[in-house]
């Protein structure tokens, strides 16, 4: 029911680069996985050539930090060849849409690293660029961002402009569920079928919003919104019921994040 992974900010500054392959292979031989945020923006993708002579992928593939067991936030910024490299190795990709729109970083080529067969699963980043870090708005910013992605008209009919059919629902249903599970090294979830745990979200559809969808469980991502959660288990145990948390005092927390948030503006 637990991850641990050896997990720095950036593998290009978090540290010196002579500890990043000391990190890695005790990583490995205690047979954990590793993380990190990697060519978010042009500028981080400049600064590196500059410094290192080399793409931030490039930087962390000399220290031994691709791989079946990496995955790395963002990577919007990837050339070819950096996207046929995470093909290679197995390197996965936590697509962040919203917080890379939020900061204005860019448009990952998430179709392009799919079609590669790049592991990638969808994610929310930090509370630092993601201020909802909810999964449905972000299915729902992962389905549109890319099929308005100027250069996905380019690639496909050689003109700028959008194109519908360079994510669908489906797709990103995928990324939310079994790519996750593929990129975190997570063997038992990911898909519904016999021998799986028994991982269930229940929404309830039955909103305006969703009426005249010729196929209302597409939805949420789709759609969008907030739908009610009548139940969520993990592992077959109820941990949501009815859009509750059972045990959760609400109006704590929301005092706490209050006070936080205070103490943070003073």
């Amino acid at each position: 029911m637990r991850r641990v992974v050896s997990a720095i900010t950036t593998p290009n500054w978090s540290c010196r680069p002579e500890e990043l392959v000391l990190m890695a292979r005790e990583a490995r031989r205690q047979g954990i996985r590793l993380h990190s945020h990697l060519s978010e923006t042009h500028d981080y993708v400049r600064w590196a050539r500059e410094v290192h002579g080399c793409t931030p992928l490039q930087f962390a593939e000399s220290h031994e930090w691709v791989g079946d067991d990496v995955w790395f936030a963002h990577m919007v910024h990837l050339s070819d060849d950096e996207i046929a490299l995470c093909a290679r190795t197995g390197t996965g990709v936590a697509h962040c849409p919203q917080s890379n729109a939020r900061l204005g970083s860019g448009i990952a080529r998430v179709p392009q690293m799919l079609a590669a067969g790049v592991p990638v699963g969808l994610a929310v980043d930090g509370a630092a660029s993601n201020e909802a870090a909810d999964m449905i708005s972000e299915a729902h910013a992962c389905w549109l961002v890319h099929r308005a992605d100027p250069r996905a008209g380019v690639l496909r009919a050689g003109q700028p402009g959008g194109d519908s059919a360079a994510l669908s629902v489906e797709d990103v249903v995928r990324l939310g569920t079994a790519g996750g599970a593929r990129v975190l090294g997570l063997a038992g979830v990911g898909t519904l079928q016999v021998g799986m745990a028994a991982d269930l979200a229940v929404y309830d559809l039955d909103e305006p919003r969703y009426f005249g969808l010729h196929d209302m469980a597409i939805g949420p991502v789709a759609s969008g919104g907030r739908p009610r959660l009548r139940a969520l288990l993990c592992n077959g145990r109820v941990v949501v019921e009815n859009d509750t948390i059972p045990g959760l005092d609400l109006a704590a927390l929301r005092r706490d994040a209050q006070t936080l948030v205070t103490r943070m503006v003073t």
